[in-house]
């Protein structure tokens, strides 16, 4: 009989274990607890979070209670260990975003709750336990140091009274963010964002600011309403106001934002009255001053602060000229421009597109400001997603990474809930993914739409049917492009439609107002078949559905299509009426404007529909692309033409539609019903012309 050798017993002993460990099982159900000998807020609130999940999943059962133990150790900054036994789970971290993000990778890979589970209406399959097989896992290392979302232009949150138990929607945008992997959040914009710093802390988020915000303090024409908001005639005000900023927030963790920008988001020198800073190396000059003394603000009140400068817009154009001086232990993050692509912004009509990608030359840390939402009152998306496909977004950020812009991300996500797709897709870019528009769409439709094949297909489609506005890859038309377009034009043309309209310079030229309402309405005209064809494969796609995942897909990616489709029809309608206009004919144009006006009327009250349960009013407050109001400019227009088509009294009109043929040339009674308005008249006159 041969012995066993030791290296035959030691390789058994591994054997057993390894076969024990397979086998061994942790039944997770409502009877596990939570627990930690220390509990800061912000750990507190993961637990609280896993806790709600857990109840939202598992229905009573009879299972044994266990737990799920939080143990201190040191361990890389955010990092996380979980090691699952049969008797007990545990999550070892060193501080409290690994703690949270640990306790959050149990709320996603045991329970399946996925990080936009309540922006997409993830529906919640009760059971009544779950057996989770031993393992260790070590939580991975971010490609990006600082990983957040700024909540800005975030106006459809100021009026939605989303309220269940006592947390509001603000607390479920925050709670996305850590479900997403994200540390850092501007949490609002303004008042919004000092409102809310309290609760982003609280749920261990670090706290950065607003690009047009210095150390996050009150704007200075709110401070000081009654002063001019000149910092050469009133810079201790400015100092007062910048140190209460940081004593209000120095225990928390905070990107401190250093910057000296206007009043609003523009430069400071388009309210200086001082006449001062009429030269770059002046502007460059007092910021760069600024910026240091905001520096020893912090400083004098805060050890080892981290701080960030925002090279944005005109900010940008001056670093790149050596104007603007920083040191190099600040964060140096550059902007996209509105969509996706690294390079300065258009404002107004100047558009120079300077590279904003970081640079490997420019030593210190680096970051970025990149918009998945956008608010330029010209082109860009703000209720519909990013006009431009994840394959254009993946080039852009991964050249991102690899000229060392992985210090600071922060993601303009405004109200989160149009904008989940492309917020999804940066998410895994955070953690080193490739992402592109294929498997984008795949996994996205396998988590909220049960893996529909053609839900992922139109999903991927959608950046091939947005309109192209110019010759640049990125210069895709968001609904803004339709709504505040014409709103210009009618404003024109009841002023003053013998000027052109300077706002429409960047995209019509200085031609004839004539020649810029053909421009604009031919650029929609160009692209309206496809996004046509596209609206109308959605609207198959949503009458092949079930009840709840056709709801889910009506209020999501089929209402953005139909606010495409409706914008840009409304469009072309308003051009082929203002053609019957110059030829003054005047009963077609007024008839065609008022189809115009309906075409946004219908997409307003598409959006509207798409508020059910906890989105009731979520739409509000569209402000921004304000379909209604579109609506209303354009039967402005309407009531103008009448004008000039209708006569003095309002009845000739009148008369040729709305009386019997063998009446119409009888003028016993001048009229015999109440006038008409503009609306009602128009009701009439379409009935007929469609007859």
């Amino acid at each position: 009989m041969i012995k066993a050798g030791k290296h035959d017993k030691k390789a058994e002993e591994i054997q057993q274990k390894k076969k024990s460990e397979d086998t061994a099982m942790f039944m997770f159900s409502k009877n596990t607890v939570i627990t930690a000998k220390t509990m800061s807020k912000p750990v507190l609130n993961a637990i609280c979070i896993l806790e709600r999940d857990r109840d939202k999943v598992f229905s009573d059962s009879t299972c044994p209670a266990n737990e799920i133990i939080l143990k201190e150790e040191v361990l890389q900054e955010e990092q996380f260990v979980l090691k699952v036994e049969d008797s007990q789970v545990s999550v070892t971290a060193g501080d409290d975003l690994g703690f949270i993000y640990g306790l959050l990778y149990i709320s996603e890979h045991y329970l399946g709750i996925k990080p936009f589970w309540f922006w997409m209406d993830q529906k919640i399959e009760k059971r009544t336990s779950i057996e989770l097989k031993a393992v260790r896992h070590k939580s991975e290392k971010a490609a990006v140091r600082f990983r957040g979302w700024f909540y800005n232009d975030e106006v459809l949150m100021m009026k939605w009274k989303y309220n269940e138990n006592g947390v509001d929607g603000w607390k479920m945008a925050l709670e996305a963010l850590l479900r997403c992997g994200g540390n850092m959040a501007i949490p609002g914009t303004d008042t919004m964002s000092r409102r809310n710093r309290a609760m982003a802390a609280e749920m261990g988020l670090w706290i950065t600011h607003h690009h047009a915000e210095p150390l996050g303090a009150e704007m200075f024409v709110r401070a000081y309403p009654d002063t001019e908001p000149n910092f050469m005639e009133h810079p201790e005000l400015f100092y007062k106001l910048w140190e209460d900023a940081v004593l209000e927030q120095k225990d928390c963790k905070v990107v401190w934002n250093l910057c000296f920008r206007g009043q609003g988001d523009v430069p400071f020198w388009h309210t200086d009255t001082s006449g001062q800073f009429d030269t770059p190396q002046k502007q460059g000059r007092l910021i760069s001053e600024l910026i240091k003394k905001q520096c020893d603000i912090v400083k004098k009140h805060v050890a080892s602060p981290v701080f960030c400068t925002n090279l944005y817009g005109e900010i940008m154009e001056l670093y790149e000229q050596g104007y603007i001086d920083l040191d190099e232990d600040i964060i140096k993050v550059r902007a996209d421009n509105g969509f996706g692509r690294m390079v300065t912004r258009r404002r107004d009509n100047h558009c120079v597109r300077v590279s904003s990608m970081p640079d490997k030359k420019d030593s210190g840390a680096q970051g970025i400001y990149y918009h998945v939402s956008f608010y330029d009152l010209q082109a860009a998306n703000h209720i519909t997603m990013l006009p431009n496909s994840v394959d254009f977004v993946d080039r852009e950020l991964t050249q991102v990474i690899e000229n060392g812009g992985d210090d600071f991300w922060v993601i303009n996500c405004s109200n989160v809930r149009p904008h989940t797709y492309y917020l999804d897709a940066v998410r895994k870019k955070w953690f080193g993914r490739k992402i592109d528009d294929a498997v984008q769409s795949r996994e996205f439709a396998a988590d909220y739409y049960a893996g529909n094949k053609s839900i992922a297909q139109y999903y991927e489609a959608y950046p091939q049917a947005m309109i192209s506005y110019g010759e640049n890859e990125d210069d895709h038309m968001g609904e803004q492009f339709y709504t505040e377009n014409l709103r210009i034009i009618a404003h024109q043309l009841l002023v003053d439609r013998s000027k052109n309209a300077e706002p429409l310079y960047w995209i019509a030229g200085e031609g004839t107002l004539a020649e810029q309402v053909k421009r604009v309405c031919e650029l929609c005209q160009n692209g309206f078949n496809r996004l046509e064809e596209y609206y109308k494969k959605c609207e198959e796609i949503s009458g092949e559905l079930a009840k709840a995942e056709k709801e889910l897909f009506d209020a999501t990616l089929l209402l953005q299509a139909k606010i495409h489709y409706y914008g840009v029809k409304g469009v072309v309608l308003f051009g082929e009426a203002y053609r019957f206009f110059e030829e003054r004919d005047y009963k077609k144009a007024f008839v065609l404007f008022g189809r115009s006006a309906e075409c946004f009327d219908v997409a307003d009250k598409e959006m509207r529909a798409a508020e059910y349960g906890v989105w009731d009013n979520f739409y509000l407050n569209d402000c921004f692309a304000d379909l209604k109001h579109t609506a209303y400019m354009i039967r402005k227009v309407m009531g103008l033409v009448r004008e000039l088509g209708d006569n003095v009294r309002h009845d000739s009109w009148y008369h040729g539609y709305c009386y019997a043929k063998e009446d119409q040339k009888v003028f016993l009674l001048l009229v015999t019903d109440n006038h008409m308005t503009d609306q009602e008249l128009y009701e009439v006159m379409r009935e007929k012309e469609m007859m």
